[in-house]
Protein backbone atom coordinates (compact mmCIF):
# COMPACT_ATOMS: atom_id res chain seq x y z
CA UNK A 1 0.00 0.00 0.00
CA UNK A 2 3.02 2.40 0.84
CA UNK A 3 4.27 1.75 -2.57
CA UNK A 4 0.99 2.99 -4.31
CA UNK A 5 1.19 5.88 -2.02
CA UNK A 6 4.90 6.82 -3.05
CA UNK A 7 3.53 6.40 -7.08
CA UNK A 8 0.92 8.64 -6.56
CA UNK A 9 2.84 11.41 -4.85
CA UNK A 10 5.26 11.31 -7.63
CA UNK A 11 3.27 11.93 -9.94
CA UNK A 12 1.50 14.38 -8.18
CA UNK A 13 4.85 15.73 -7.77
CA UNK A 14 5.76 15.79 -11.42
CA UNK A 15 2.15 16.96 -12.57
CA UNK A 16 3.05 20.12 -9.88
CA UNK A 17 6.63 20.50 -11.74
CA UNK A 18 5.40 20.49 -15.64
CA UNK A 19 2.89 23.41 -14.42
CA UNK A 20 5.23 25.46 -12.91
CA UNK A 21 8.09 25.10 -15.51
CA UNK A 22 5.14 26.16 -18.19
CA UNK A 23 3.74 29.36 -16.02
CA UNK A 24 7.65 30.23 -15.96
CA UNK A 25 7.97 29.26 -19.96
CA UNK A 26 5.68 31.64 -20.81
CA UNK A 27 6.33 35.35 -22.02
CA UNK A 28 5.17 38.07 -19.54
CA UNK A 29 2.44 40.16 -20.21
CA UNK A 30 2.47 43.40 -21.36
CA UNK A 31 0.63 46.66 -21.27
CA UNK A 32 -2.88 46.27 -23.11
CA UNK A 33 -2.84 48.73 -26.16
CA UNK A 34 -5.54 51.51 -26.45
CA UNK A 35 -6.33 51.50 -29.99
CA UNK A 36 -7.39 55.17 -30.98
CA UNK A 37 -10.43 56.14 -33.19
CA UNK A 38 -9.07 57.06 -36.60
CA UNK A 39 -9.56 61.60 -36.91
CA UNK A 40 -12.37 62.51 -38.43
CA UNK A 41 -12.50 63.45 -42.21
CA UNK A 42 -12.42 67.21 -42.77
CA UNK A 43 -15.95 68.33 -44.33
CA UNK A 44 -15.30 70.19 -47.82
CA UNK A 45 -15.86 73.91 -48.06
CA UNK A 46 -18.28 74.79 -50.33
CA UNK A 47 -17.36 76.74 -53.31
CA UNK A 48 -18.96 80.16 -53.60
CA UNK A 49 -19.63 81.19 -57.38
CA UNK A 50 -21.46 85.06 -58.42
CA UNK A 51 -24.61 83.67 -61.12
CA UNK A 52 -25.61 87.01 -62.84
CA UNK A 53 -27.51 88.40 -66.08
CA UNK A 54 -30.16 86.93 -66.94
CA UNK A 55 -31.54 84.84 -64.08
CA UNK A 56 -34.50 84.82 -62.01
CA UNK A 57 -32.20 85.67 -58.69
CA UNK A 58 -29.04 87.14 -59.00
CA UNK A 59 -26.48 86.46 -56.46
CA UNK A 60 -23.37 84.70 -54.55
CA UNK A 61 -24.20 81.48 -53.77
CA UNK A 62 -22.59 78.16 -52.05
CA UNK A 63 -22.59 74.73 -53.61
CA UNK A 64 -20.70 71.87 -53.01
CA UNK A 65 -17.79 70.74 -54.68
CA UNK A 66 -18.16 68.53 -57.78
CA UNK A 67 -21.53 70.70 -58.70
CA UNK A 68 -21.62 72.32 -62.05
CA UNK A 69 -22.30 75.48 -63.97
CA UNK A 70 -26.52 74.11 -64.67
CA UNK A 71 -26.35 73.75 -60.52
CA UNK A 72 -25.27 76.99 -60.28
CA UNK A 73 -27.70 78.52 -62.28
CA UNK A 74 -31.01 75.91 -60.89
CA UNK A 75 -29.51 78.00 -57.50
CA UNK A 76 -30.34 81.15 -58.53
CA UNK A 77 -33.85 80.46 -59.65
CA UNK A 78 -33.08 79.32 -63.16
CA UNK A 79 -33.03 80.98 -66.55
CA UNK A 80 -35.42 84.07 -67.21
CA UNK A 81 -37.66 84.39 -70.57
CA UNK A 82 -35.50 86.71 -71.87
CA UNK A 83 -31.68 84.46 -70.87
CA UNK A 84 -29.66 83.48 -74.07
CA UNK A 85 -28.81 79.83 -72.32
CA UNK A 86 -27.54 78.42 -75.37
CA UNK A 87 -24.14 81.00 -74.59
CA UNK A 88 -23.25 79.68 -71.49
CA UNK A 89 -21.32 76.19 -70.70
CA UNK A 90 -24.26 74.43 -68.51
CA UNK A 91 -21.75 71.31 -68.10
CA UNK A 92 -18.85 73.02 -66.89
CA UNK A 93 -17.62 72.28 -63.87
CA UNK A 94 -17.75 74.96 -60.96
CA UNK A 95 -14.70 76.76 -59.65
CA UNK A 96 -14.53 78.57 -55.99
CA UNK A 97 -14.63 82.21 -57.08
CA UNK A 98 -16.51 81.63 -60.57
CA UNK A 99 -18.12 84.40 -61.96
CA UNK A 100 -21.45 83.02 -64.00
CA UNK A 101 -22.92 85.80 -66.09
CA UNK A 102 -25.80 84.44 -68.34
CA UNK A 103 -26.49 86.94 -71.40
CA UNK A 104 -30.24 88.30 -72.38
CA UNK A 105 -32.24 88.06 -75.65
CA UNK A 106 -30.90 90.41 -78.06
CA UNK A 107 -27.46 91.01 -76.49
CA UNK A 108 -24.94 91.64 -79.82
CA UNK A 109 -23.05 88.40 -81.03
CA UNK A 110 -19.76 89.66 -79.93
CA UNK A 111 -21.25 89.66 -76.02
CA UNK A 112 -21.51 86.12 -75.84
CA UNK A 113 -17.81 85.62 -74.92
CA UNK A 114 -18.04 83.16 -72.06
CA UNK A 115 -19.27 79.78 -72.65
CA UNK A 116 -16.90 78.84 -70.13
CA UNK A 117 -17.77 81.15 -67.36
CA UNK A 118 -15.06 83.70 -66.07
CA UNK A 119 -13.50 84.36 -62.75
CA UNK A 120 -15.03 86.32 -59.70
CA UNK A 121 -14.87 90.04 -61.41
CA UNK A 122 -14.02 89.49 -64.66
CA UNK A 123 -16.13 91.23 -67.37
CA UNK A 124 -16.19 90.91 -71.17
CA UNK A 125 -13.27 91.97 -72.40
CA UNK A 126 -13.01 96.01 -73.32
CA UNK A 127 -12.86 95.46 -77.17
CA UNK A 128 -16.66 93.70 -77.61
CA UNK A 129 -18.13 96.19 -75.22
CA UNK A 130 -20.59 99.05 -76.56
CA UNK A 131 -19.01 102.30 -76.68
CA UNK A 132 -22.08 104.50 -74.80
CA UNK A 133 -20.48 107.38 -76.44
CA UNK A 134 -20.23 106.82 -79.80
CA UNK A 135 -22.47 103.97 -80.19
CA UNK A 136 -25.39 104.62 -82.93
CA UNK A 137 -29.20 104.16 -81.91
CA UNK A 138 -29.02 100.47 -83.51
CA UNK A 139 -25.99 99.44 -81.19
CA UNK A 140 -28.11 101.01 -78.25
CA UNK A 141 -31.21 99.10 -79.07
CA UNK A 142 -29.28 95.78 -79.10
CA UNK A 143 -28.49 96.11 -75.46
CA UNK A 144 -30.96 94.33 -73.30
CA UNK A 145 -34.02 96.38 -72.45
CA UNK A 146 -33.04 99.05 -74.46
CA UNK A 147 -35.53 100.04 -77.06
CA UNK A 148 -35.65 103.25 -79.70
CA UNK A 149 -37.24 105.40 -77.21
CA UNK A 150 -33.84 104.88 -74.29
CA UNK A 151 -31.29 104.58 -77.33
CA UNK A 152 -32.44 108.26 -78.46
CA UNK A 153 -32.55 109.50 -75.04
CA UNK A 154 -28.99 108.19 -74.43
CA UNK A 155 -28.05 110.13 -77.52
CA UNK A 156 -29.63 113.24 -76.42
CA UNK A 157 -27.93 112.97 -73.16
CA UNK A 158 -24.76 112.55 -74.50
CA UNK A 159 -25.42 115.22 -77.18
CA UNK A 160 -26.73 117.98 -74.59
CA UNK A 161 -23.85 117.24 -71.41
CA UNK A 162 -21.06 115.95 -73.75
CA UNK A 163 -19.58 112.34 -73.38
CA UNK A 164 -20.51 110.03 -70.68
CA UNK A 165 -17.88 110.05 -67.62
CA UNK A 166 -18.56 106.65 -66.00
CA UNK A 167 -20.93 103.82 -67.01
CA UNK A 168 -22.47 105.01 -63.63
CA UNK A 169 -23.66 108.52 -65.51
CA UNK A 170 -26.41 106.05 -67.82
CA UNK A 171 -28.83 106.98 -64.16
CA UNK A 172 -29.08 109.93 -64.78
CA UNK A 173 -30.67 109.53 -68.23
CA UNK A 174 -34.76 109.03 -67.86
CA UNK A 175 -35.74 105.74 -67.82
CA UNK A 176 -32.75 103.52 -66.76
CA UNK A 177 -32.52 102.80 -63.10
CA UNK A 178 -30.57 100.93 -60.59
CA UNK A 179 -31.81 97.93 -62.14
CA UNK A 180 -31.05 98.05 -65.81
CA UNK A 181 -28.13 99.98 -65.22
CA UNK A 182 -26.97 97.04 -63.17
CA UNK A 183 -27.93 94.54 -66.11
CA UNK A 184 -25.58 96.71 -68.92
CA UNK A 185 -22.61 97.62 -66.79
CA UNK A 186 -20.83 94.65 -67.86
CA UNK A 187 -22.00 94.93 -71.46
CA UNK A 188 -21.08 98.64 -71.75
CA UNK A 189 -18.25 101.04 -71.72
CA UNK A 190 -17.46 104.80 -71.98
CA UNK A 191 -14.05 104.26 -74.06
CA UNK A 192 -10.36 104.81 -73.86
CA UNK A 193 -10.74 108.15 -73.16
CA UNK A 194 -12.42 107.56 -69.49
CA UNK A 195 -10.41 104.36 -68.17
CA UNK A 196 -10.13 105.52 -65.02
CA UNK A 197 -13.81 106.15 -64.21
CA UNK A 198 -15.76 102.30 -65.77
Amino acid sequence: MRRWLDVALGVLAGVMLAGIALWVALPPRGEPIMLQPPPPTPTPQPLMVDVEGAVQHPGVYALQRGSRVRDAIRMAGGFRADAMPEAVNQAAMLTDGMWIYVPFVGTPTPHVLTPTPAPLGTMVPQQALININTATAEELESLPHIGPTLAQRIIDYRTEHGPFQSVDDLIKVKGIGATLLETLRPLVTVGENFQGKP
